[in-house]
């Protein structure tokens, strides 16, 4: 998870974290393809400079689901936001942030509860991904991110294009790090060597429902702790489990 997933305790959570040169980094899609379709959903989130720290899912025309730990130490007004494009650089809509709601259970020390909502100051065009409903092991999911394609912490950029990694859903006892299991994901690393990397943090988790995409998480962090992407499954926050939360705070 190359900048995209959360840190890890302390320093190291908000370095691992997902995102990628404020304080949460998270991985990027180690062992990802390019996207191979539209995700019109898909957010990118930056830097006032313009550097590339973490990823988000359009939930409604005003609202983006990401992690809380791309948010916590940052401001709106110092947040850029570009929406429906596979290109972290150029094309979409580029809507201001007007406010982020941090999940009130999200614990910085150990990352879990990591979901934050940010409010758009207008509803853009891009159509938004449904929220999903339950989900187990065995669930195949796909993960989308532009974080670091390499597995050590700055061993190369995030990635401009979109990608994505198909996996899948496995018990949460391979999960080792403060893994909550009533509200998150434990995803398999495939081969262990794939996944989330630096960057990739906030970015969605999918799921299948007939013909179209749903949000099932939110990537969150190593499931190992490890600063190394991709040794070991990672964590999502689940958006089902939160599903009351977001729809109380998004109407």
């Amino acid at each position: 998870m190359p900048k995209r997933l959360p840190a890890m305790l302390s320093a190291v959570l908000v370095a691992v974290a997902l995102g990628t040169g404020t304080a949460a980094a998270s991985p990027a899609l180690v062992g990802g393809t390019a996207a191979d379709q539209p995700y019109p959903f898909a957010v990118s989130l930056h830097t006032s400079s313009g550097a590339l720290f973490c990823a988000g899912s359009l939930i409604a025309p005003s609202w983006v689901a990401t992690a809380a730990h791309c948010l916590s130490a940052e401001k709106p007004a110092t947040v850029g936001l570009r929406v429906g494009t596979a290109d972290a650089d150029q094309g979409g809509e580029t809507p201001k942030a007007a406010e982020f709601v941090l999940n009130p259970h999200f614990n910085a020390a150990d990352q879990t509860g990591d979901l934050g909502l940010i409010r758009l100051a207008e509803p853009v065009q891009a159509t938004p991904v449904p929220l999903g409903e339950a989900a187990g092991p065995g669930t195949a999911t796909r993960l989308l991110g532009w974080g670091q394609t390499c597995a050590t912490p700055d061993c190369g950029p995030v990635a401009s294009s979109l990608q994505q990694l198909d996996t899948h859903l496995v018990e949460g006892a391979n999960c080792s790090s403060a893994f909550d299991g009533t509200a998150e994901l434990c995803t398999d690393s495939p081969g262990g060597k794939a996944g989330s990397c630096y960057g990739d943090s906030g970015g969605p988790e999918l799921a299948r429902d007939g013909d179209r995409w749903v949000l099932a998480g939110v990537i969150s962090r190593p499931g190992n702790g490890s600063t190394t992407c991709a040794t070991a499954p990672s964590i999502a926050t689940s958006v089902v489990a939160y599903r009351p939360w977001i729809e109380e705070k998004t109407g």
